[in-house]
């Protein structure tokens, strides 16, 4: 519409204020609760049962992206389109870009290929598992250096946003394990624990929002303990799940759309250097820390590729970085741009390293 009639979509978004405050709240509600579904699709045990070599693939895919996505920007910040705030903090969004997987894209992709419940399929759920934890927290500390840590010092947020994870992913998850029955029981079903889960999510997201730590990071972590559940049952995550993505999700992608001018600022360079350092970075390590681990060489590059898939959670945090004036758009773009060419690229490219060879004739 901006396109092809500037003159409507100056009317209906640009100029319209009250449209706009109220788009921008939906948008808002929608990452918070696309953050929430993410956290649900966690699976702790999971990550405990795969021990070390999950470990060892997740702290090597976070460590060595986050190194390239660090190093380049931190030496060629004009060329990456760093926006208004320090070069450290820039260079340190931009190794957390490059270091988060999207958890939910890289569960559609194994239940494609039919490898979720294999040894290299539950591997590389709980290293990305480990790999959003991780990465989510680094991005909450980021934004408290940004000075949203409101009344509080940094080291009081940086220490009661870990106390607060240690919490929700102990305490927490047996509180919620406690409770969730009587939920079952006396309330109506599935409204009960669909009004209750969105409550809760939005009192821990108003937490850390307190804190000086995006809402986000208090959505995922319910997420993750209300997951993990055994009483959580898979038709209610599902309720949960189609609830989400088709009222929420779309309102999201629309706001993108309605936020950037992807062609006027699209930047074939930086696009390219974005994608280069993305598909080195996970590859190279989480292929290597499989490789590490036992995996053939083949099979391990497999697993890189499937820890490679950035999906909505990219997004959402290059949407954060853009609001808080952290980065510009073009690099905003290229940063959309990565996590769809990722997303479609990683299940064909988990097919052709897990291809056998055919056998030669006798």
């Amino acid at each position: 519409m901006g396109t092809l009639s500037p003159e409507s979509f100056d009317f209906f978004f640009a100029s319209n204020v009250d449209a706009n405050i109220a788009l921008d709240g939906f948008v808002q509600i929608a990452v918070v609760l696309l953050l929430f579904i993410a956290g649900l699709e966690v699976e702790l045990h999971l990550v405990w049962s795969q021990g070390k070599s999950a470990l060892s693939i997740s702290l090597l895919g976070l460590i060595v992206p986050f190194a390239l996505g660090f190093i380049f920007p931190y030496y060629f910040a004009d060329f990456f389109g760093m926006g208004e705030g320090d070069r450290l903090l820039f260079s340190l969004f931009m190794g957390t870009a490059m270091s988060i997987t999207a958890l939910p894209v890289v569960v559609r992709i194994l239940m494609d290929m039919d490898l979720f419940k294999t040894k290299m399929g539950m591997l590389i759920v709980a290293s990305a598992m480990v790999n959003d934890i991780i990465g989510w927290l680094i991005f909450s500390v980021i934004l408290s250096f940004m000075g949203k840590a409101g009344s509080l010092s940094l080291a009081q947020t940086i220490g009661i946003t870990l106390f607060f994870t240690f919490f929700m992913l102990t305490l927490g998850k047996m509180i919620i394990n406690r409770v969730l029955p009587w939920v079952n029981k006396k309330l109506a079903w599935p409204g009960g624990v669909l009004s209750l889960s969105m409550a809760f999510c939005f009192l821990a997201a108003a937490f850390t929002e307190w804190l000086g730590i995006h809402s986000i990071f208090g959505a995922f972590l319910l997420g993750v303990a209300l997951g993990d559940s055994e009483h959580m049952s898979e038709r209610a995550k599902e309720i949960v799940h189609q609830f989400i993505n088709n009222i929420f999700a779309p309102l999201f992608f629309v706001s993108i759309g309605l936020k950037i001018n992807f062609i006027a600022n699209f930047d074939l360079l930086l696009t390219l250097a974005v994608l280069a350092i993305s598909f080195a970075g996970k590859i190279v390590g989480s292929g290597y820390g499989a490789f590490k681990g036992g995996f053939q060489v083949k099979e391990a590059l497999a697993v890189g590729f499937g820890m490679n898939a950035r999906g909505a959670m990219e997004i959402i945090l290059g949407l954060i970085a853009l609001e808080n004036g952290l980065i510009g758009e073009q690099l905003f773009v290229a940063l959309v741009i990565m996590a769809i060419v990722t997303s479609m690229s990683s299940g064909p490219l988990m097919r052709w390293a897990l291809k056998k060879p055919p056998e030669a004739a006798a």
